[in-house]
Order: structure tokens, then sequence, then C-alpha cells
């Protein structure tokens, strides 16, 4: 299929499910060739799919490398693995703080250092960093998250302002409450499920949840080279609720 992506390659990390799923899908549809790297790739709609840690080091890069070596170039990097957390700043203890912000933030970082070399080669370089409502709105009960996330908003920023000069563009997307499996397995764990999707679905102002697919658009234009003016920024995919303030409904 012919797209605007023809000719590049893409990782999505976290990609076998999930918005980075979708992502997949949607990068794939426009033209790219996508490899996923995931802990569990097995069944991920891909032209690669390896089993990746982002956790560990090593693992990421014989991830990147076994993409060199089938593909021969990197030109996009999703970032878009991750972990939750809920409760507020007492709920999680020293050991699940590391975790989650060993995953969430550090393990952006591993995943990019070692696409840097061969993202510095492509003329179409770009990364997008999946960040959250989390880190620009408080939300309850997601002290631990919210860090993390907020840590990949500015980490974002950061990396536009040191890659800009090298070609490589660095946004964020920063979706609301989406309808994920992760999210259907916090609404699967409440006392009343449909009570707390209708919450849930009535906190955003646009009254539902966010699809995995409306987070995958925003992520193909951020990576996309007629992009190629936008960089160091985070695009709330959100239904509003980050900016507005609307009257409540009648």
């Amino acid at each position: 299929m012919s797209g605007e992506f023809d000719g590049l390659v893409a990782v999505v990390t976290g990609g076998a499910s999930g918005i980075g799923a979708a992502i997949t899908r949607r990068l794939r549809a426009d033209g790219a060739v996508v490899a996923v790297f995931d802990l569990r790739p097995e069944g991920a709609d891909a032209d690669l799919a390896v089993a990746v840690d982002v956790a560990d080091d090593a693992s990421v890069r014989e991830g990147v490398e076994r993409v060199i070596a089938e593909f021969g170039r990197l030109d996009i990097l999703v970032n878009n693995a991750g972990i939750g957390a809920q409760g507020d700043i007492a709920a999680n203890d020293d050991a699940e703080w590391a975790r989650v912000l060993d995953v969430n933030v550090v393990g952006l970082a591993r995943v990019s250092r070692a696409a840097l070399p061969h993202l510095r080669r492509s003329p179409a370089a770009a990364i997008v960093n999946t960040s959250s409502i989390a880190a620009t709105a408080g939300l309850p009960q997601r002290a631990l998250y919210s860090a993390s996330k907020g840590a990949v908003l500015a980490l974002t920023r950061a990396m536009a302002a040191d890659h800009l000069a090298e070609g490589i563009r660095v946004n964020a997307v920063n979706p609301g409450t989406a309808d994920t499996p992760w999210v259907g397995r916090l609404l699967d764990a409440a006392d009343d499920p449909a009570a707390e999707r209708a919450a849930l679905e009535a906190r955003q102002p646009h009254g539902r949840l966010v699809s995995a697919d409306e987070v995958a658009g925003a992520v193909a234009y951020l990576a996309s080279p007629a992009a190629g003016s936008t960089t160091g920024i985070g695009l709330a995919v959100d239904g509003g609720m980050h900016e507005l303030r609307l009257r409540p409904r009648s």
C-alpha cells in the first residue's frame, strides 16, 4: 500500500496490544515497514516482532540490531511501552517506584539511545513518545504514574532540543483515558465497573473514552515527514480534558 511512510522503517515498543497495536496498524497502512518490540510479541500484526524488554539494555540493543539486520535502516521510533500504577503518594513502595520509572522513563532512554546512531542517518528521522493526560492534569490516585509520564513529557522536550540539529524530531502524544486492555482490567476490578466507566467517560469533555485509533492518528502525524516543522510538543488526544472547562451538562 502506498502512503506517506513509503520506504521508511519504524519501531513501535509495546506494539503488540492496545495503543501500540493501533499505532503499528496505522503506520503500516500508511506505507511504513514496522517492527514491534514487546515482552510478548506473539500475534503482533507487524513486519517483524521481537521479544524485547525495555528494562534490559542488552535486550534493547539486540532488538535494534535485529531491525537493522532485517531492514538496513531505522527512521521512526515510537516509545510506547509502559506500565501503570495506582494510588496516592503513600501507596507504592520504593521497589514499585523504581520499577515503574525504570520501564516508563529509563526504558524510553534505553531504546532511544540504541536507535540514535541509525536515526542520525535517516532523511526523515522522528521519535514519538507516549506520555499521558496524567502529565498535564492532576488525576486522583495516579501519583507514581503521573510522575513517570511527567518525566516523559519533560524528557521529550530535552531530547527535541538536543537532536534537532541532527535532523531528528522528537514529540510526545498525551492521550486521555483510552479504551485499552489496561483500562479494561481496571474497570473489571472496580466494585461497580459500569459506574466506574461512566465516571471516566464523564471526566472527558467529549463524554467518552479515547480510542486507540485516535491516538494512533496523532502519532502518525507527529512521525510523518509532512510534520517537518513540528518538534518538542506534547499533542493532547484527550477530548478536551486538559484545555477545556465546560459547564456541566443539564
